[in-house]
């Protein structure tokens, strides 16, 4: 990860003030991570960088599309769009290791008073999978009509979904003897 210098930014020469970065993020960023969460990705990332004295403020802006896994039917190309903003401060210490340990907040961050780069790709990559929901997949009434959609694997869901709600009820012996207080009102 260290011999990708455009995501490495030399703070130390900066004034104080914003700072502005953009990056464009395509399917070879992954490559570094061996991630597979992502195909055909054309995201943008827009960086706000604030420097203060001993710390920053970095304020990333995530934008675009990809294509994901459908959680649903198991299809690869689910177009989805990427939105989301996230922010990060770092602080300027004698002693970062220690206290990244003890710090609680995911978003505060610390670095050596001596270090002269900020390298912003790793948190690039964990924002762009976390503007995912935890489950991706198309809304239940447009299941099976996109063209990306697998027929097959939705069949078979169909099938095991009647075929099961049906077998519950005839077999399973839970549910026997608790049929009389099924239409119960309230």
């Amino acid at each position: 990860m260290s011999s990708r210098r455009e995501f490495d930014i030399a703070f130390v020469g900066l004034k104080p003030g914003i700072h502005e970065y953009q990056y464009e993020i395509g399917d070879r960023f992954f490559e570094a991570y061996q991630s597979t969460e992502f195909r055909n990705c054309a995201a943008q990332v827009k960086l706000s960088l604030d420097k203060k004295n001993g710390f920053m403020l970095l304020k990333f802006e995530i934008g675009g599309k990809a294509e994901v896994v459908c959680d649903r039917c198991g299809s690869n190309s689910l177009p989805w769009n990427l939105w989301d903003e996230f922010n990060i401060v770092v602080k300027l210490v004698d002693n970062p290791e220690e206290m990244n340990e003890q710090e609680e907040d995911p978003d505060v961050y610390y670095i050596s008073r001596g270090e002269s780069h900020l390298h912003v790709a790793d948190w690039i990559y964990e924002f762009l999978l976390l503007s995912l929901p935890m489950q991706t997949m198309c809304d239940a009434a447009e299941a099976g009509s996109h063209p990306y959609c697998n027929q097959e694997a939705l069949a078979i869901l169909k099938k095991m979904e009647t075929g099961e709600a049906k077998e519950s009820e005839s077999t399973n012996p839970l549910w026997k003897g608790l049929e009389k207080f099924k239409d119960l009102d309230n």
